[in-house]
């Protein structure tokens, strides 16, 4: 790391954006208090080193471990710790962090950091293009995937058969966990979708399609990092009756109005509270004015991460 990156960092660390971000980075994280604290520091080091204002936003879902405790106890001040209770599911949770945002571009990516935060410029020269949506790909030429097991394998040939004939999307891969999209497409389509769980890629895909916003795909590295919470056998289950679910809103036009308050976008921008890190939701004498988001489950949320902590420990991002 260099002289220049580690200053960008510590200024990024230690003082509030002064101007609204341009981007802005949302992590799903539930029982991951292993790694998110080394995941932090890779992503807000490299985004740091980009000259532009930037906000990093934490979606806990609900974890039963010391997650959310670990990255409040950080105390950066442009990490943002989103909580709720129960474990609603990870579309929920990136659902609550890409309304929150407030980044002209809004990047999902998962805390396992299985596709490098260092490849968020390739997908972001797509979005300057003029795309609304970019999916960072295992399956486009030019990829690099390593330690896919074989049951993954066989499961991403055959949901990407059922996807392209069954709904014609236009990316050969919608289940990366590294996303790119423009403020506006984000706010569009986590309003609409509705579900909750590993299956919102290919919902939002299918929206993203429906809406006539512009997708394009970047080839990407990926490596299956240890610890993945995904069982290949259940997913694949849960997937094909989230393609017959996914289906049949739009039949019943499910996706023709709002499912969710965009107002849940200014969170951040207009609530000064602590996190409940028990995941109580706010109280509402504390925004008389916000409404509260529809059908999202309690939540709430840090400004000041890590301000009065009732923990006395302190942990420090390695950089």
């Amino acid at each position: 790391m260099t002289a220049s990156s580690l200053s960008d960092y510590h200024q990024w660390a230690s003082t509030p954006l002064s101007t609204k971000p341009a981007y802005s980075v949302v992590i799903p994280a539930y029982n991951e208090a292993w790694r998110v604290v080394p995941t932090i520091g890779a992503v807000a080091t490299y985004m740091s080193s980009l000259g532009q204002p930037w906000e990093l936003i934490i979606a806990d879902d609900g974890s039963t471990d010391e997650t959310a405790a670990l990255v409040a106890d950080l105390d950066l001040v442009n990490l943002h710790l989103l909580t709720g209770t129960p474990n609603q599911g990870k579309g929920h949770a990136v659902r609550r962090g890409m309304l929150a945002a407030r980044g002209d571009v809004v990047l999902f990516a998962d805390a396992d950091q299985s596709t490098p935060i260092e490849q968020f410029e390739d997908l972001l020269g797509e979005l300057n293009q003029g795309s609304d949506v970019v999916v960072g790909s295992r399956a486009a030429d030019g990829s690099e995937v390593s330690n896919k097991s074989a049951a993954r394998h066989l499961m991403s040939q055959g949901l990407k058969f059922l996807v392209t004939t069954g709904f014609q999307i236009p990316v050969s891969d919608t289940q990366c966990g590294f996303k790119l999209f423009t403020r506006e497409a984000a706010r569009t389509l986590f309003s609409h979708q509705v579900i909750d769980d590993f299956s919102f890629d290919l919902e939002v895909l299918f929206l993203a399609k429906k809406f006539g916003l512009q997708i394009s795909e970047v080839p990407v590295t990926w490596i299956d990092a240890p610890g993945s919470k995904v069982d290949a056998a259940k997913v694949a289950a849960k997937f094909l009756t989230d393609l017959v679910t996914i289906r049949f809103n739009d039949i019943r036009g499910r996706y023709n109005q709002e499912n969710h308050d965009v107002t849940k976008a200014d969170l951040i921008e207009d609530r000064s509270i602590k996190a409940s890190l028990d995941g109580n939701a706010c109280n509402d004498d504390e925004n008389s004015s916000h409404r509260e988001p529809v059908d999202d489950g309690p939540t709430s949320y840090d400004s000041t991460v890590g301000a009065d902590r009732t923990s006395t420990t302190k942990h420090e991002v390695k950089l």
